[in-house]
């Protein structure tokens, strides 16, 4: 059985006033490629396809689209609901994309048993039972108790997704028992781990949902497919235990990183390799640093990926020439022979006053929340021990909202 794992799509993403549409197409394009190529079996996307509850109406066509072209390449699809995705959007075409090959878990149902899937080869026999898990929301496992600390919402949570794993572990084990047994049980899920590094585009699940689960409270399925984390990488080193990364980069920090989809291979024994597929940059992106005699040569280097059709998206920040008034201006006149569009310029300031003023001039859209929180804390004088319980609170209020809003 040939698995292709992949995860965090974010189709519709609108990054610093860009529209991502053509990257995801191009991906789109080059992933139905690769399914034939590698004669995959299934496509597992292992949450957050959208990357709101109400994406735009192009992002739902290309969803659509890629799903009809998936379908003439004769591999099944599954999609999970990640912390992003709207559980009725993607619900409500659900018995329709049935028809299409595709199997579409959006969230945690009632009965365990709706999570539970047999995949198939190209020849039609069973390949593999999978424990579909998408995202858990707090409400879809566990009851809120009155007086509750954070830890102990925490803890009471770890405990019902363990619980949730294991008991849909289980079923699948009966399942495979019914297939005549020497099936490879897969398990998938949407959620930070212990160990796991994140990027900047990472909107974190906080309480009242879970901050990390820990690798030993997974079932012992022969390969587990994460999603959440944007970097590909194994769990604490663990061959079967891993995040496939985002396709693209979502964010300044990403662009370095080697984008990746995962082809896994398993038979009757389990896990025999999995083998990541470098996916091409689609948009060359660079993060440039320093003062402007280095941004100069910096900028010349990075224009070399551009071209007049693509050109490199460009986040400047200025160090020692910070202080000049005319700063765009200059930055514009470096730019304005390379193939570069510059997103946002930032200056470093040697005090957080001064900082927090200068920053003032970004928008909204290019700060999350918690980022906001910390540019007003920075201006007060508070010990570390208060700064730390007023962040813990505010990831709380957080947590609660984006569950509120779910």
């Amino acid at each position: 059985m040939r698995i292709l794992h992949t995860s965090d799509w974010h189709l519709g993403q609108h990054f610093m006033g860009k529209t991502r549409q053509a990257e995801h197409r191009a991906f789109c394009a080059w992933l139905i490629a690769q399914v034939r190529e590698q004669a995959v079996d299934a496509v597992l996307i292992a949450g957050d396809v959208f990357d709101n509850g109400a994406p735009p109406s192009y992002a739902r066509e290309q969803y659509n689209q890629f799903i009809v072209e998936l379908r003439d390449t004769g591999a099944e699809l599954v999609v999970l609901g990640g912390n992003h995705d709207s559980v009725a959007m993607l619900g409500e075409s659900r018995s329709l994309l049935a028809c299409l090959g595709c199997h579409v878990v959006p969230a945690v149902g009632v009965e365990p048993a709706e999570q539970l899937l047999v995949l198939h080869r190209r020849d039609g026999a069973p390949g593999a039972v999978l424990c579909a898990i998408p995202f858990i929301r707090p409400r879809d496992v566990l009851r809120s108790e009155a007086g509750q600390s954070a830890a102990d919402k925490q803890m009471s949570l770890q405990n019902a997704i363990h619980a949730h794993y294991q008991q849909l572990f289980t079923l699948a084990e009966t399942k495979r028992d019914e297939l005549g047994g020497g099936l490879p049980i897969i398990a998938t899920g949407h959620l930070t781990t212990v160990g796991a590094s994140a990027s900047e585009s990472v909107r974190e699940i906080y309480v009242g949902a879970l901050e990390a689960f820990p690798t030993n409270a997974f079932p012992p399925a022969a390969y587990i497919a994460l999603g959440h984390i944007h970097r590909p990488q194994k769990v604490g080193g663990l061959e079967h235990i891993r995040y496939s990364g985002s396709p693209i980069a979502l964010s300044f920090d990403e662009a370095r990183q080697d984008k990746q989809v995962l082809l896994v291979d398993l038979d009757a024994q389990g896990l025999q390799t999995v083998t990541p597929l470098s996916v091409p940059c689609f948009q060359p992106m660079s993060s440039l640093r320093g003062s402007l005699a280095e941004l100069e040569t910096a900028i010349t280097e990075a224009a070399r990926s551009g071209s007049a059709e693509r050109p490199v998206w460009l986040d400047i920040q200025v160090t020692t020439d910070d202080y000049l008034s005319d700063l765009q201006a200059r930055i514009s006149a470096l730019c304005a022979e390379w193939p570069v569009e510059v997103l946002r310029i930032r200056r470093e300031r040697g005090n957080a006053a001064a900082r927090l003023q200068n920053e003032a001039r970004e928008t909204l859209d290019e700060l999350n929340p918690a980022e906001v929180f910390d540019r007003r804390l920075v201006v007060e004088e508070l010990d570390e021990a208060l700064q730390h319980q007023l962040r813990e609170l505010h990831r709380q209020v957080l947590g609660e909202l984006q569950e509120s809003q779910a």
